[in-house]
């Protein structure tokens, strides 16, 4: 190891030699050079500027070539160094004279090389649009003035002779919006109607060819499929098949857009589609989105990307449906703010009405439209509110019926920009009972006939599909299918947040039930590990001839996985907007689901890391790992597994890392001795630190203990460690624990072995630090004041505070869907100090300030690289006594934001708000998947969040989140219960700092934005933890275990995989076919912050990737480009080729590996 280490030494001393001599010699040709002569008055002649070109072409060449020789003296260090995880050398940990700890750390360089080319993208120009949502946004006046009949808009207007020259064409489209999941459970909500829906649909759509229906949840419609006998479906495949069904967007569900995250809403949507193209050969061309409260433009991009052509879109703020219909831009081409020319425009119509039932779509007034919706018939269950109910359509009322309706037709038409108008007709679970259907189809065809034949009504009105509108509207413009019609505009931007009358504003879901928020992005990262490890597994095991030796049946426990986590991305799901019961329901479900695929992971795991394959036996009964964590029922917090050590020898330990860039990081677990020691696969002894686990506030636990240690991973690898109970183990280094109490009179008992000291608080501010951060603390409150990076001498003001928000106490008080506060928040204030707990050590230091409804952990890892830049913050929260409060943490700082602030959509791409003084508070609040940030000529301060909650920034410097909230009642929007099941739920963070490299001080006010390299990868760590996975005690002794490195090269660092996806066999559904979708999403990055290093090898290639030479011992037998829901397929590529990617690409490769 010493020679090896050696070797690595001189290799290092050589990089740097030779980037030294090579800059110098850049810089001596350049100042030699007779071109570079200060001109007077600083104007350039022509000849200069050409020289002066030259020069820099020259320059731009020379760094290049430097690269390159670095690249190959890099390589060469490379092939010395191990290919597994290489650990920190012998030397002991040391506290250097600032009381910093320094690290022994492995002398392996790491690189950092992004191309300039690479950081283009953030820089260059956009393509201009008509509807810029910010500006929309700025230039209305959010006035909620009454417009009569149409109580949001304006009295609409027609000349009786407009449809002369070109007649009306109506669309009026049948539909049933199914919840999976609301107000009763997914399988409660198919007994009693959705099964009658399907059911009486294939009697009903059967008796008339004229007849057409829509629909869109597919995990509705697959249950019914699955329990329904060969004659039935052969009846819905013809009915499907001969366009009188269709098949809308197609999913798994409708998937709600302010907190799902992309690799959710992308996995439901494959889902749906690759059961619609197994069972029925169909692949959707439109996309359906009624009830989703408020829109992402995220969407537009994965509907684009899976071939879609067109979209509709429902629930708008009523001031931007007003604004959009008087200028007639209800439809236009949604565009991703980030593409610089067109590529990602989709055709898109927002419906310009309060609600998708049948009173507020066939035209302005509702009181006339419930005329028309024929369930509401007297004598039946429901009535029209409008006090005028409708009447059977009958030979003597036909002419007068017919024309007050063509009357709603036109008005609404007027809104729109051709001649085409499209007239849902449905709601809620509608047309379960044979009677509704008949009573709507029978009365709209008389009326049909009626229009029809009468050709001085200049109408032509019919059942149709949603596509069928679509094709009328590009066939009235004289364009494709899909292509922008001449004069429609272009929008870009988002519909957040959602108001659907006065003041209230949807924002309260950004946040509500955040146990499940955060559970459910748990589930995620275990399901995109679970997938990528069986992917290589068994392509490893058919590689080796061993198919049939491994466990191909966990296919099974994938799709189950990915049919409950598609079924919470559903929009009364993941927005936490549903019962109690049903809630508990979904939770059972993903409860289920992750023990499921902590099993795939085991299973593939055993598998791979087997250094000899032929012993390899899997047996059901006997797993071979164990899992991480516990968790007890779907609503407890997770509970770490505990490694026993004993004298009789070591115990194994597995760790998973499932992000795609070797990863340099501490990983703590639990042992039951605090004489451990830990080990690397080749018998190096790591530095650890242990501390304590607390059973109370100020009780150390005298059994159990944490041990950290700091450990490089390969990408998307395994490494096996060694754990010890040993007497010597002098590597093994206690923490130092202090206990800032208030109160003289608490006793504090010092366990053996670890040191406790206690000390009154005072007022002072207090400070933890490492190699790259110190972070100051308020003596009273305990919570961080400042941040300051190592080599800065200024500390950056960083409070952080607590907040509470009341509601209404008038009659609309603030429930699971609304947020209607009291007024701004009151400071959090509890009668008692809260006891405070420093810990320090030389791998990590944390602060613990204990609250009476919340503790606060900041800590910050003492390791080079991604880890050791960013705070590590969790926030447990417990508000089970509270009524009708909200709690918010907010980030106070010196940054010059103004009122400009940055929130994520669905972990995709940013977008910029404003502050807007002219909206209650309620409306600044919009959703954070995955992370907000604020920023100035100087500094960039991002909070990056591992579960989504709602955020806004109310004054300049200012970030703020809810954390929870509990309310006493209903908020009227059809739920019927407060949120009161709240739980105690642990909410965490990164809280990460950026400076402004040096000559990029211009901050892009525009509303383009993209992270830094660091800050992506930030988000990464905290969004996949390492899983570290005992090894159980084997009575035979375990066998041989190496570590598994999948990939043969680094990926570029801006390429995240954001699936290998095992797809399905095409007649047995419980087993993978030998094909597997490769989903790459290319970053784009904002290179204008500094980059430290970022502790692992990091390279761009301006989106160039070898797919062939990714993998290592497996060969690559089929690549071939498909669309983002795998339906659609390109010619395949030759197996050698490198595929390219744009910046924010996300693209789908079908791979046969083996």
């Amino acid at each position: 190891m010493m020679k090896l280490r050696k070797q690595v030494t001189v290799c290092g001393g050589a990089i740097f030699c030779v980037a030294v001599f090579s800059l110098y010699l850049m810089l001596d040709r350049v100042q030699h050079d007779p071109g570079r002569r200060q001109n007077g008055g600083g104007n350039f002649p022509r000849s200069q500027i050409s020289v002066l070109q030259n020069r820099i072409e020259q320059l731009e060449q020379l760094l290049e070539e430097n690269h390159q020789i670095i690249s190959h003296i890099k390589d060469s260090v490379l092939e010395l160094t191990d290919t597994g995880a290489v650990s920190p050398s012998g030397q002991l940990p040391f506290r250097s004279a600032n009381g910093s700890w320094v690290l022994p750390f492995d002398g392996r360089p790491t690189f950092l090389s992004v191309k300039p080319q690479d950081c283009q993208f953030a820089l260059g120009r956009r393509g201009q649009t008509d509807l810029q949502m910010l500006d929309v946004y700025s230039m209305l006046k959010f006035d909620n003035v009454d417009g009569g009949v149409w109580k949001q808009g304006f009295e609409i207007t027609y000349e009786a002779g407009e449809w002369d020259n070109e007649p009306l064409q109506v669309f009026v489209v049948p539909h049933s919006h199914n919840d999976p999941g609301w107000v009763k459970t997914f399988d409660k909500y198919y007994t009693d109607q959705t099964q009658h829906i399907f059911n009486n649909m294939l009697v009903k759509l059967t008796e008339d060819p004229r007849r057409k229906f829509i629909w869109s949840e597919i995990s509705y419609f697959a249950k019914w499929w699955e329990s329904s006998d060969m004659h039935k479906q052969e009846a819905m495949r013809k009915l499907i098949l001969g366009g009188q069904l269709e098949m809308v967007t197609g999913g798994w569900v409708m998937t709600d857009e302010a907190s799902a995250h992309y690799f959710a809403m992308i996995d439901q949507l494959i889902e749906g589609h690759q059961w619609l193209e197994k069972n029925l050969g169909v692949t959707p061309r439109s996309g359906w989105a009624v009830d989703p409260f408020g829109y992402s433009a995220t969407m537009p991009y994965v509907l684009k990307r899976a071939n879609l052509t067109s979209m509709l879109i429902q629930r708008v703020h009523y001031s931007i449906k007003k604004h959009f219909s008087s200028s007639r831009s209800l439809e236009f081409m949604w565009r991703q703010a980030w593409d610089p020319e067109s590529g990602t425009d989709i055709f898109c119509h927002m419906m310009p009405f309060y609600s998708y039932d049948i009173p507020h779509t066939c035209g302005p007034d509702p009181k006339i439209c419930c005329q028309f919706d024929f369930k509401r018939l007297p004598g039946g269950r429901v009535n029209c509110p409008w006090k005028v109910p409708p009447r059977a359509v009958v030979e003597a009322n036909v002419a007068e019926r017919a024309h007050l309706l063509l009357d709603q037709y036109r008005k609404k038409s007027k809104l729109f920009r051709s001649k085409v108008v499209l007239v849902p007709l449905g709601d809620d679970f509608r047309y379960d009972k044979a009677l509704e259907w008949d009573q709507q189809y029978l009365n709209y065809q008389r009326l049909f006939d009626y229009m029809n034949s009468h050709p001085e009504m200049h109408v032509q009105a019919q059942f149709g599909t949603l596509t069928d509108y679509f094709t009328a509207v590009y066939k009235a413009n004289g364009v494709p299918h899909g292509a922008r019609p001449p004069d429609y505009p272009v929008l870009s931007g988002d519909f957040f947040a959602y108001a659907d009358r006065e003041d209230h504003y949807w924002s309260g879901y950004y946040t509500s039930r955040p146990f499940y928020k955060s559970l459910d992005r748990v589930l995620e990262s275990h399901l995109r590990g679970a997938e990528i490890l069986f992917s290589l597994a068994v392509a490893h095991a058919r590689h080796a001839g061993m198919e049939g030796r491994y466990p191909t049946s966990d296919y099974a426990l994938l799709t189950d996985a990915r049919r409950n986590v598609g079924l919470f991305q559903h929009h009364d799901a993941i927005t936490g907007t549903a019962k109690e019961n049903v809630v508990i329901d979904y939770g059972n479900r993903l409860l289920r689901s992750l023990q499921g695929l902590k099993r795939v992971i085991i299973n593939a795991a055993h598998f791979l890391i087997m250094k000899n394959k032929d012993v390899y036996r899997f047996y059901q009964t006997e797993p071979f790992l164990e899992t991480d964590d516990r968790r007890a029922t779907q609503d407890s917090l997770p509970q770490r597994t505990l490694i026993e050590l004993d004298q009789s020898g070591p115990r194994y330990l597995v760790l998973f890392n499932p992000v795609e860039q070797d990863r340099l990081c501490v990983v703590t677990v639990l042992v039951n001795s605090a004489r451990v020691r830990v080990l690397t696969e080749g018998g190096q002894t790591l530095p650890v630190q242990l501390s304590a686990q607390w059973s109370s506030v100020t009780q150390m636990s005298a059994e159990v203990f944490q041990a950290s240690f700091m450990v490089r991973l390969p990408a998307l690898g395994l490494a096996v460690f060694h754990l010890y109970d040993s007497a010597d183990s002098p590597m093994t280094l206690r923490s130092d624990t202090l206990l800032r109490l208030s109160d003289r009179g608490q006793t504090i008992q010092n366990m053996e072995p670890l040191p406790l000291r206690s000390q009154a608080a005072d007022p002072l501010p207090f400070y933890i630090s490492t190699q790259s951060l110190t972070l100051g603390f308020s003596g009273t409150s305990g919570l961080l004041m400042s941040i300051r990076p190592k080599d800065s001498h200024q500390e950056v003001k960083v409070q952080i505070q607590f907040l509470t928000y009341g509601t209404r106490s008038s009659k609309d008080k603030s429930g699971a869907y609304l947020f209607l506060p009291d007024g701004k928040a009151k400071p959090y204030s509890q009668k008692e100090p809260p006891v405070v707990r420093v810990v320090e050590g030389p791998l990590f230091s944390e602060v613990v300030a204990l609250y009476q409804h919340f503790q606060q952990t900041v800590r910050i890892h003492n390791v080079p690289g991604v880890d050791g830049l960013s705070l590590d913050i969790t926030t447990m929260v417990d508000i089970r006594d509270q009524s009708n409060k909200e709690l918010a943490m907010r980030i106070v700082t010196d940054i010059h934001s103004d009122d400009t602030f940055y929130t994520d959509l669905n972990g995709f791409q940013m977008q910029a708000r404003r502050h807007f003084l002219k909206l209650p508070i309620q409306a600044n609040f919009y959703p954070m998947p995955t992370q907000a940030f604020i920023q100035d000529s100087q500094h960039r301060l991002t909070l990056h969040s591992a579960q989504a909650l709602g955020a806004t920034s109310l004054e300049s410097g200012q970030l703020e989140v809810i954390l929870d909230r509990r309310l006493m009642q209903d908020d009227n929007r059809g739920l019927g219960q407060g949120l009161k099941d709240n739980k105690k739920t642990a909410n965490r963070f990164r809280l990460l700092l950026e400076r402004r490299s040096y000559g990029n001080k211009v901050v892009d006010s525009g509303s383009i934005s993209f992270p830094s390299l660091l800050s992506h990868m930030t988000s990464a760590i905290l969004n996949h933890e390492v899983l570290a996975l005992p090894v159980l005690p084997k009575k035979r002794g375990v066998p041989l275990l190496q570590t598994f490195a999948p990939l043969r090269a680094p990926l570029p660092c801006d390429f995240h995989v954001l699936n290998l996806r095992s797809i399905q066999h095409p007649q047995d559904t419980n087993s993978p076919s030998p094909y597997s979708a490769l989903i790459l999403h290319r970053k784009a990055l904002d290179c204008g912050l500094e980059t430290p290093n970022p502790g692992f090898n990091c390279t761009t290639t301006e989106g160039q990737l070898s797919v062939s030479s990714v993998f290592r011992n497996l060969d690559l037998q089929l690549l071939q480009p498909v669309s983002l829901s795998l339906m659609y397929s390109s010619p395949p590529l030759a197996n050698e080729s490198s595929v390219s990617l744009e910046p924010m690409e996300i693209s789908a490769f079908r791979l046969k590996l083996r």
